[in-house]
């Protein structure tokens, strides 16, 4: 049985950092590609915005260019969880952030290219 659950959101300044985790359950991580996708209330699965990206046993890894050098992923096997890092956080961050998984899609773009979904855990950067 799978499993994605999204945690560490919260309430953050602007300019500070959060740490999100993506626990995976029922995931080769070797085999599937995780990407973490976010939201702003009102927008549907497919306006979903795709920030980051790891795969290929973590030799792929891929980031938007709205968060580039601002956020970074990891992946730990060893707790099953694959994490985003996220510095210097600006209001247009805020959102609900989900993780997804797919099958040796190459970190594929599209929405639809991942199957499994987490529920989201909510971001806001506000002062």
């Amino acid at each position: 049985q799978w499993e994605l659950v999204e945690s560490g959101g919260g309430l953050v300044q602007p300019g500070g950092s959060l740490r999100l985790s993506c626990s995976v359950r029922g995931f080769d991580l070797d085999v599937y590609d995780i990407k973490w996708f976010r939201a702003t209330p009102g927008k549907g699965r497919e306006e979903r915005e795709g920030i980051s990206c790891i795969g290929n046993s973590g030799k792929t890894i891929i980031y938007a260019d709205s968060v580039k050098g601002r956020f970074a992923i990891s992946e730990d096997n060893a707790e099953s969880t694959v994490n985003l890092q996220l510095s210097s956080l600006e209001p247009e961050d805020t959102a609900v952030y989900y993780c997804a998984a797919s099958y040796r899609s190459s970190c594929g773009l599209r929405v639809d290219d991942y199957d499994y979904w987490g529920r989201g855990t909510q971001v806001t950067v506000s002062s």
